[in-house]
């Protein structure tokens, strides 16, 4: 099967903003990274991160080049209207994700290809920074999930910490010296073989999801230290909560 590497075409506008962007987070992060060999495998594969800071982006991409699985992001369509970094991104062929929208298929069929062109397809299942407190992973959306079901490629979570050092959640302000550690664990894939081959409906999608975010928040576990909160925070839109678990999440945990 193909497997896109460092050395693929990748095109002017992604090696321009490799060149751009990798030498900087060598000499203004510390990195300690975990777990890369579970990219290696043949054709495309899924990665899914939490989400703690605007800068962590950099840190998953750092960490995926590094490790010769040049990134593609799901993005939100937001970042694409932004002036010259959006035109940027685009023609480095990351890819839009238009919510609620009926364009929303749309970005779903181009992960699909990317997956089947033997790309890394990065999806943030949380949608967004996460409103944790203590920023641990919230309740996830089913992107990352249907990918995987729809396309058999491997679905692999991601922890990583410290990217929220150099810019704090939802601020803008930059704060690069000293140079801050920067950690990444990357999970073995999900087991979601006794998912693939019911219907990809709802309760599917919500199995296979829990089953990821438990996966990312015990990585993280391992990274940070310290107890995630026994119920993951419900976020949307405006309004959020504290969720209960889910039954397989509730059984994992108490060791039944």
């Amino acid at each position: 099967m193909p497997r896109v590497t460092r050395a693929s075409r990748l095109g002017f506008s992604y090696r321009l903003a490799v060149v751009l962007l990798r030498r900087p987070m060598l000499l203004l992060t510390h990195h300690q990274w975990s777990g890369a060999e579970h990219l290696d495998v043949d054709g495309g594969v899924i990665v899914a991160p939490n989400h703690i800071s605007w800068f962590d982006p950099l840190v998953t991409a750092h960490f995926l080049f590094d490790n010769d699985r040049p990134p593609r992001f799901l993005a939100k369509d937001a970042v694409f209207r932004v002036p010259v970094l959006g035109r940027l991104i685009r023609n480095a062929g990351q890819i839009p994700v238009m919510r609620d929208t009926v364009d929303a298929a749309r970005s779903v069929a181009a992960g699909v290809e990317a997956l089947e062109r033997g790309e890394c397809v990065v999806v943030y299942p949380e949608g967004t920074i996460t409103r944790d407190p203590e920023l641990w992973p919230m309740s996830g959306k089913t992107g990352a999930a249907r990918l995987a079901l729809m396309t058999g490629a491997p679905l692999l979570p991601m922890a990583q910490w410290g990217a929220q050092h150099v810019m704090a959640p939802y601020s803008w302000r930059l704060r690069l010296l000293p140079p801050k550690t920067v950690r990444v664990v990357l999970a073995p894939p999900v087991g979601l073989d006794d998912l693939r081959s019911l219907p990809i409906d709802a309760d599917t999608l919500r199995i296979a999801t829990e089953r990821l975010m438990e996966a990312i928040t015990a990585a993280l576990e391992e990274v940070r230290g310290g107890k995630p909160p026994l119920r993951r925070m419900n976020f949307h839109g405006s309004r959020e909560q504290r969720g209960p678990k889910s039954n397989e999440a509730r059984n994992r945990r108490s060791g039944t």
